[in-house]
Protein backbone atom coordinates (compact mmCIF):
# COMPACT_ATOMS: atom_id res chain seq x y z
CA UNK A 1 0.00 0.00 0.00
CA UNK A 2 2.88 2.45 1.18
CA UNK A 3 4.41 1.69 -2.14
CA UNK A 4 1.35 2.39 -4.70
CA UNK A 5 0.96 5.48 -2.59
CA UNK A 6 4.56 6.41 -3.31
CA UNK A 7 3.57 5.93 -6.90
CA UNK A 8 0.80 7.55 -7.07
CA UNK A 9 2.23 10.68 -5.62
CA UNK A 10 5.20 10.48 -7.84
CA UNK A 11 3.47 9.89 -10.99
CA UNK A 12 1.02 12.88 -10.58
CA UNK A 13 3.29 15.09 -8.98
CA UNK A 14 2.62 18.12 -10.72
CA UNK A 15 -1.34 17.82 -9.92
CA UNK A 16 -0.35 17.11 -6.11
CA UNK A 17 1.88 20.23 -6.56
CA UNK A 18 -1.28 22.33 -7.85
CA UNK A 19 -3.45 21.21 -5.48
CA UNK A 20 -1.34 21.86 -2.59
CA UNK A 21 -0.61 25.03 -3.46
CA UNK A 22 -4.25 25.67 -3.84
CA UNK A 23 -4.81 24.68 -0.27
CA UNK A 24 -2.18 26.82 0.86
CA UNK A 25 -3.52 30.10 -0.74
CA UNK A 26 -7.14 28.84 0.81
CA UNK A 27 -6.33 27.69 4.12
CA UNK A 28 -4.07 31.25 3.86
CA UNK A 29 -6.54 33.54 2.95
CA UNK A 30 -9.01 32.44 5.98
CA UNK A 31 -6.13 32.42 8.29
CA UNK A 32 -4.85 35.62 7.69
CA UNK A 33 -8.68 36.80 7.81
CA UNK A 34 -9.66 35.12 11.00
CA UNK A 35 -5.91 36.24 12.18
CA UNK A 36 -7.27 39.82 11.63
CA UNK A 37 -10.73 40.11 12.72
CA UNK A 38 -10.08 38.04 15.56
CA UNK A 39 -7.70 39.45 17.09
CA UNK A 40 -9.21 42.74 16.95
CA UNK A 41 -12.76 41.52 18.23
CA UNK A 42 -10.35 39.77 21.15
CA UNK A 43 -9.04 43.09 21.77
CA UNK A 44 -12.22 45.05 21.61
CA UNK A 45 -13.98 42.28 24.17
CA UNK A 46 -10.89 43.02 26.46
CA UNK A 47 -11.79 46.75 26.74
CA UNK A 48 -15.15 46.89 26.84
CA UNK A 49 -15.69 43.81 28.88
CA UNK A 50 -19.70 44.15 28.94
CA UNK A 51 -19.78 42.58 25.44
CA UNK A 52 -17.01 39.79 26.09
CA UNK A 53 -19.68 37.15 27.19
CA UNK A 54 -21.84 37.82 24.08
CA UNK A 55 -19.10 37.90 21.32
CA UNK A 56 -17.80 34.74 22.76
CA UNK A 57 -21.21 33.16 23.26
CA UNK A 58 -22.55 33.73 20.14
CA UNK A 59 -18.93 32.78 17.96
CA UNK A 60 -18.72 29.36 20.56
CA UNK A 61 -22.54 28.76 18.89
CA UNK A 62 -20.83 29.38 15.49
CA UNK A 63 -18.29 26.80 16.28
CA UNK A 64 -20.55 23.91 17.18
CA UNK A 65 -22.22 24.02 13.54
CA UNK A 66 -20.81 20.92 11.96
CA UNK A 67 -18.56 22.02 8.62
CA UNK A 68 -20.32 20.35 6.39
CA UNK A 69 -23.51 21.79 7.14
CA UNK A 70 -21.98 25.42 7.36
CA UNK A 71 -21.03 25.06 4.22
CA UNK A 72 -24.70 24.28 3.04
CA UNK A 73 -26.05 27.29 5.09
CA UNK A 74 -23.33 29.22 3.28
CA UNK A 75 -23.52 28.57 -0.24
CA UNK A 76 -27.29 30.05 -0.87
CA UNK A 77 -25.15 33.70 0.16
CA UNK A 78 -21.94 33.62 -1.46
CA UNK A 79 -22.27 30.41 -4.40
CA UNK A 80 -19.89 27.31 -4.64
CA UNK A 81 -16.38 27.61 -4.43
CA UNK A 82 -13.76 29.29 -2.71
CA UNK A 83 -15.63 32.03 -1.12
CA UNK A 84 -17.98 29.89 0.16
CA UNK A 85 -14.89 27.99 1.81
CA UNK A 86 -13.03 31.07 3.00
CA UNK A 87 -16.42 32.32 4.58
CA UNK A 88 -16.86 29.09 6.58
CA UNK A 89 -13.09 28.44 7.07
CA UNK A 90 -12.85 32.14 8.94
CA UNK A 91 -15.67 31.79 10.67
CA UNK A 92 -14.50 28.39 12.20
CA UNK A 93 -11.40 30.03 12.78
CA UNK A 94 -12.28 32.78 15.18
CA UNK A 95 -12.78 31.19 18.34
CA UNK A 96 -9.66 30.12 19.18
CA UNK A 97 -8.35 33.84 17.81
CA UNK A 98 -10.73 35.96 20.06
CA UNK A 99 -10.74 33.50 22.82
CA UNK A 100 -6.82 33.36 23.29
CA UNK A 101 -6.63 36.83 22.69
CA UNK A 102 -8.62 38.02 25.07
CA UNK A 103 -7.39 35.83 27.67
CA UNK A 104 -4.09 36.80 27.27
CA UNK A 105 -5.07 40.19 27.60
CA UNK A 106 -7.07 39.38 30.37
CA UNK A 107 -4.46 37.57 32.62
CA UNK A 108 -1.60 41.04 32.85
CA UNK A 109 -1.01 41.75 35.96
CA UNK A 110 -3.69 44.70 36.67
CA UNK A 111 -0.62 46.43 38.91
CA UNK A 112 1.49 46.83 35.80
CA UNK A 113 -1.61 48.32 34.13
CA UNK A 114 -2.48 50.84 37.04
CA UNK A 115 1.73 51.17 37.34
CA UNK A 116 1.90 51.79 33.68
CA UNK A 117 -1.25 54.50 33.39
CA UNK A 118 -0.21 56.08 36.71
CA UNK A 119 3.22 57.11 35.00
CA UNK A 120 1.18 59.04 32.18
CA UNK A 121 0.71 56.12 29.52
CA UNK A 122 -2.05 56.43 27.55
CA UNK A 123 -5.07 53.80 27.15
CA UNK A 124 -3.53 52.36 23.56
CA UNK A 125 -0.20 52.62 24.75
CA UNK A 126 -0.65 50.47 27.42
CA UNK A 127 -2.87 48.19 25.51
CA UNK A 128 0.01 48.16 22.67
CA UNK A 129 3.48 48.68 24.83
CA UNK A 130 2.56 46.50 27.70
CA UNK A 131 -0.53 44.18 27.33
CA UNK A 132 -0.03 42.78 24.02
CA UNK A 133 3.92 41.53 24.40
CA UNK A 134 2.63 40.05 27.46
CA UNK A 135 -0.12 38.24 26.40
CA UNK A 136 2.06 37.32 23.05
CA UNK A 137 2.41 33.38 24.11
CA UNK A 138 -1.32 33.31 25.02
CA UNK A 139 -2.21 34.94 21.04
CA UNK A 140 0.28 32.30 19.48
CA UNK A 141 -1.39 29.33 21.08
CA UNK A 142 -4.31 30.28 19.45
CA UNK A 143 -2.93 30.90 16.05
CA UNK A 144 -1.54 27.58 16.34
CA UNK A 145 -4.62 26.17 17.23
CA UNK A 146 -6.64 28.01 14.47
CA UNK A 147 -3.37 26.94 11.63
CA UNK A 148 -4.00 23.31 12.39
CA UNK A 149 -7.71 23.43 12.35
CA UNK A 150 -8.07 25.33 9.41
CA UNK A 151 -5.75 23.03 6.99
CA UNK A 152 -7.43 20.36 8.59
CA UNK A 153 -10.89 21.57 7.42
CA UNK A 154 -10.32 23.36 4.21
CA UNK A 155 -9.55 19.12 3.03
CA UNK A 156 -13.38 19.37 2.70
CA UNK A 157 -13.92 22.63 0.67
CA UNK A 158 -13.24 20.68 -2.69
CA UNK A 159 -16.92 18.87 -1.86
CA UNK A 160 -18.30 22.20 -2.75
CA UNK A 161 -15.69 23.17 -5.81
CA UNK A 162 -12.79 25.18 -3.92
CA UNK A 163 -10.31 22.95 -4.61
CA UNK A 164 -7.59 22.28 -2.30
CA UNK A 165 -5.93 18.90 -1.86
CA UNK A 166 -9.62 17.18 -0.51
CA UNK A 167 -9.89 17.33 -4.43
CA UNK A 168 -7.55 13.94 -4.46
CA UNK A 169 -10.05 12.52 -1.38
CA UNK A 170 -13.26 13.37 -3.80
CA UNK A 171 -11.68 11.95 -6.31
CA UNK A 172 -10.76 8.67 -4.88
CA UNK A 173 -13.78 8.45 -3.34
CA UNK A 174 -15.96 9.19 -6.82
CA UNK A 175 -13.50 6.71 -8.43
CA UNK A 176 -13.07 4.07 -5.73
CA UNK A 177 -9.48 4.65 -5.93
CA UNK A 178 -8.36 4.12 -2.06
CA UNK A 179 -4.84 5.24 -3.28
CA UNK A 180 -5.46 8.80 -4.83
CA UNK A 181 -8.02 9.33 -1.19
CA UNK A 182 -5.10 8.27 1.32
CA UNK A 183 -2.51 10.19 -0.64
CA UNK A 184 -4.47 13.07 -0.19
CA UNK A 185 -5.23 12.52 3.46
CA UNK A 186 -1.71 11.83 4.29
CA UNK A 187 -0.55 15.17 2.25
CA UNK A 188 -3.34 17.15 4.93
CA UNK A 189 -2.10 15.48 7.40
CA UNK A 190 1.72 16.09 7.26
CA UNK A 191 1.13 19.94 6.17
CA UNK A 192 -0.93 20.47 9.36
CA UNK A 193 1.53 18.38 11.51
CA UNK A 194 4.36 20.53 9.96
CA UNK A 195 2.63 23.37 11.09
CA UNK A 196 1.88 22.61 14.50
CA UNK A 197 5.91 21.97 14.97
CA UNK A 198 6.91 25.07 13.66
CA UNK A 199 4.42 27.04 15.90
CA UNK A 200 4.78 24.81 18.62
CA UNK A 201 8.83 25.97 18.39
CA UNK A 202 8.01 29.61 17.86
CA UNK A 203 5.83 29.33 21.16
CA UNK A 204 8.42 27.70 23.07
CA UNK A 205 11.12 30.32 22.07
CA UNK A 206 8.33 32.82 22.58
CA UNK A 207 7.74 31.52 26.17
CA UNK A 208 11.65 31.40 26.95
CA UNK A 209 12.25 34.67 25.17
CA UNK A 210 9.50 36.24 27.90
CA UNK A 211 9.94 33.38 30.65
CA UNK A 212 6.46 32.77 30.72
Amino acid sequence: MITDIAGILIERKEWFLELLLDHVMLAGTAILLAGSIGLALGILINQYQKSAQLVLSLVNMLYTIPDIAMFGFLIPLTGIGKKTAVTALTVYALLPMIRNTYTGLCQVDADILEAAAGMGSTKWQVLFRIQLPMAFSVILAGIRNMVVMVISIAGIASFIGAGGLGSAIYRGIATNNSGLMIAGSILIALMAIAADIVFGLLEKHVKKRWKV
